[in-house]
């Protein structure tokens, strides 16, 4: 990949910001859409459902086939399960018990968890720079959980849970990452996850007594949902234009705008108000996530 220009360096960041605006915006969102007894099954359905419907759409203007081998399925499946069905049951159960922010917080853990469970799977090396990122994650975790959980009185078992989240999409990175797409690129990956996903959560939300019915798009709490579902697709569609244009080193700074912009949307949106032991717990998820993004020849090999 050559390099960049000023101006599509300029241009590029812009695009950047408002990825990093548009995902940061969807933890609040969530925190409304719980906020009066929306369970998570009827949640994800709906989301893979407009998400499914919004990519068609997409699709049918890019050309995108959708998965037919055997292989194609198997790996839609598992990013399905990993990358949506077990983070999104846990997140949005997390989101009834613990501000938006923190939320945000803890799902910056994800480049965190994806540097131990590469070294695990045999994907990376040993980095002294990326364990010291690590540890700064995961001191984050713990002002979050110990004095920071005291002061903002959070439920510790709760603040594990949201962790789940972050520790799925680590772990989904490195399976797509050592497994293939079978030939897809990430957005037929998504848009064969989420139209199998919308068939297999519609029983399940039904049968589990779940179900959301249309007419809560007319409430607040639903039309949350459905701008949350909407922005992810969109904000995903142009992550994976930006990795290719720009490579996938610049296109992941997007982690530290998500964090931020999910913490400043979750005070000017739901007035969320934080201990100092939050401030300093991001500081130190922002300093592990600097260390260990990836080397750019990693990144680029990637893009």
């Amino acid at each position: 990949m050559t390099a960049l220009t000023r101006r599509e360096i300029v241009m590029f960041t812009g695009i950047l910001v408002i990825m990093g605006a548009g995902w940061g915006m969807t933890q609040p969102l969530t925190k409304i859409a719980v906020s009066t007894g929306y369970k998570h099954f009827g949640l994800i359905f709906w989301q893979l459902a407009i998400g499914a419907a919004l990519m068609a759409f997409i699709g049918v203007l890019r050309g995108t086939r959708l998965p037919v081998s055997r292989r194609q399925i198997g790996i839609c499946l598992m990013v399905l399960v990993i990358g949506t069905v077990v983070p999104n049951s846990t997140s949005y159960q997390a989101a009834v018990h613990l501000p938006s922010g923190v939320l945000s917080l803890l799902l910056s853990m994800v480049p965190m968890w994806a540097f131990p469970i590469a070294l695990m799977l045999g994907l990376d090396r040993f980095s002294w720079k990326r364990l010291g990122g690590l540890t700064c994650g995961l001191a984050g975790v713990l002002l979050i959980a110990l004095p920071g959980a005291e002061a903002m009185n959070l439920p510790v078992f709760w603040v594990i849970i949201g962790l789940v989240s972050s520790l799925c999409y680590g772990l989904e990175g490195n399976l797509v990452a050592r497994t293939g797409t079978a030939g897809m690129d990430p957005f037929q990956v998504l848009y064969g996850a989420s139209l199998m996903g919308a068939v297999i959560m519609l029983p399940v939300a039904a049968l589990s007594g779940q179900w959301i019915p249309a007419s809560a798009a007319l409430t607040p709490e639903g039309q949350a949902h459905i701008l949350a579902s909407v922005i992810h697709v969109l904000v995903y569609a142009g992550y994976v234009w930006m990795v290719g244009r720009a490579g996938s080193v610049f296109a992941v700074q997007v982690s530290y705008l998500v964090t931020g912009f999910g913490v400043f949307w979750a005070k000017l949106i739901l007035g969320e108000a934080y201990a100092p032991g939050i401030w300093a717990a991001m500081a130190l998820m922002f300093a592990g996530m600097y260390l260990v993004q990836p080397r750019p020849r990693q990144a680029l090999a990637g893009a």
